[in-house]
């Protein structure tokens, strides 16, 4: 693990996986397209799918000399977002952001067998197991028939990558549905990419024309506090109700921002569907990025796994 992100040297190559700068003379593997896993410079060769160089593109980071696949490099679906892969090599498994979830459009990541495993554990510690999606699906229906009785307007918060497009399909047959702008522009390019997404009106457009005033009705927005200017408005123009998703929804964390009703919803695997995946993986080795990793590994561990978490300047103990 370097300042730049995890350097692996293997068989006389360089492998950069998601690193902050895509450097030349080595293979930079970028899992998707979320901010915090791209990267700034366009130096160096990029492996990636087609789907997040697009994503990556709208979000005004351009991915140049891209490449979908190349020889000795498996991809698999890793479950998290559009486009989301984990990458297999030199029996190395790189998770990127994972789920083993199936979530609307999106299909539970596929893990293959590896010798060593290098995996997130953004939840990796046990208090983190969410509820079964058709239960989590049935209490949001009935809560937004619920407030739909009523009358009352209801905002659905989600990362605006991601989270958004889950609750976009899985809620998608409330009328009338407006998405926020930013929304829009990411559901548009999901479309397009051929996700059956509802294609509706952005925010702005639906105020202009004094559609939020004819309420109750359902919008989709990205995750923000109750201080946000745009959520106050909602709340004091219309009445609005907040239900945010999120991992963190049980949480005290103090980035699990508030909403009306906070629904446990992620695109991260819990804590169990952490230790599956290791079971699933065979791996021998494994070492943990992102999140609990102290706590995970300390878990593995006593579950008799060789585990232990990949620190900053230890890339040459374990490579």
């Amino acid at each position: 693990m370097t300042k730049s992100g995890i350097v692996c040297q293997t068989d006389g190559k360089t492998v950069n996986l998601d690193p902050k700068s895509a450097l030349p003379n080595c293979i930079n593997f970028v899992s998707h397209a979320h901010s915090d896993h791209l990267p700034n410079g366009n130096t160096g060769l990029v492996l990636a799918t087609r789907e997040t160089k697009e994503i990556a593109a709208l979000r005004g980071h351009a991915i140049s000399n891209h490449v979908e696949s190349l020889d000795e490099f498996k991809l698999y679906d890793s479950g998290h977002i559009l486009g989301a892969r984990g990458v297999l090599f030199d029996d190395i498994f790189y998770t990127g952001d994972i789920c083993t979830r199936d979530r609307g459009f999106l299909r539970g990541a596929t893990i293959p067998k590896c010798h060593t495993l290098i995996t997130e554990c953004t939840f990796g510690k046990p208090e983190f197991v969410f509820p079964n999606l058709d239960d989590t699906i049935k209490r949001v229906n009935e809560l937004i028939s619920e407030l739909y009785h009523k009358g009352k307007p209801i905002i659905l918060m989600g990362y605006q990558l991601g989270k958004a497009q889950t609750i976009s399909n899985l809620f998608g047959h409330w009328e009338p549905l407006y998405y926020h702008d930013s929304v829009k522009a990411m559901n548009d390019l999901h479309i397009k990419l051929g996700i059956p997404l509802k294609d509706v009106m952005g925010h702005t457009e639906a105020e202009s024309r004094g559609l939020l005033a004819k309420k109750p009705w359902v919008m989709v927005c990205p995750l923000m506090s109750e201080n946000n200017p745009l959520i106050k408005q909602m709340k004091s123009k219309y009445d609005a109700i907040t239900i945010g998703f999120t991992g963190w929804a049980k949480s005290n964390m103090p980035f699990a921002r508030k909403s009306d009703y906070s629904i446990p919803l992620s695109d991260h695997c819990d804590y169990l569907e952490l230790l599956d995946l290791v079971k699933k993986s065979g791996a021998q080795k494994i070492y943990t990025i992102h999140g609990f990793v102290n706590e995970f590994a300390s878990d593995l561990t006593k579950l008799g796994y060789d585990a232990q978490p990949l620190l900053e300047n230890a890339l040459d103990e374990f490579f």
